[in-house]
C-alpha cells in the first residue's frame, strides 16, 4: 500500500517569521514578497465573491480538493487556481518576472486568504492603499491605439 506523499518544501504559513503578506488590496488580489524578499513581489487575484452563499462553497470546494486536483475561481481579470499537493499543501499559481511559479501555502492559511472574500470584509487602510498603487501602474503603462 502506498502512504500520502510528504511534502517537505517551505511554504507560506500564518506563523512564519518571515512576513510574506503585503497586504489585500480592495478587489482582493494577495500581495506576496516572494520567499519574504520584499525586492520581489507578486500580486495574485484572490477570491471576490458576492454572497456568504459563494464563499461558503469556494471553502467547502478546498476542503474537498484531493492531492493532484485543483480549483479554478473566474475573475473578471485573470483566475485564481489552486492546486491540492497534499492534505496540507496547497499551491497557487503566480508568476515572477514573467516566468510561471507556484507558491505554496498550508491549509490553514488558504482558508484565512479565501475568508478576506467574504462581502463584508473591510480592507485596512495600509491595504487600501496596496490598491491605490495598483491603479498608479496601471495608468504608467502605456496606452495603445487600435
Amino acid at each position: 500500500m502506498m502512504s500520502k506523499p510528504l511534502i517537505i518544501a517551505p511554504r507560506y504559513r500564518l506563523d512564519d517569521e518571515i512576513n510574506w503578506l503585503e497586504g489585500i488590496d480592495p478587489s482582493r488580489r494577495y500581495w506576496l514578497a516572494v520567499n519574504g524578499d520584499r525586492q520581489s513581489k507578486v500580486v495574485i487575484p484572490g477570491l471576490c465573491v458576492t454572497s456568504s452563499q459563494e464563499l461558503k462553497d469556494a471553502i467547502l470546494g478546498l476542503r474537498g480538493l484531493q492531492p493532484q486536483e485543483k480549483m479554478v475561481i473566474k475573475r473578471p481579470f485573470g483566475k485564481l487556481i489552486i492546486h491540492c499537493l497534499s492534505n496540507n499543501c496547497y499551491a497557487i499559481e503566480g508568476r515572477v518576472e514573467g516566468a510561471l511559479t507556484w507558491h505554496l501555502f498550508d491549509k490553514e492559511t488558504i482558508e484565512s486568504l479565501l475568508l478576506t472574500g467574504h462581502p463584508k470584509w473591510v480592507p485596512s487602510p495600509r491595504d487600501t492603499e496596496l490598491g491605490r498603487k495598483l491603479l498608479e501602474l496601471a495608468f504608467e503603462q502605456p496606452a495603445y491605439a487600435v
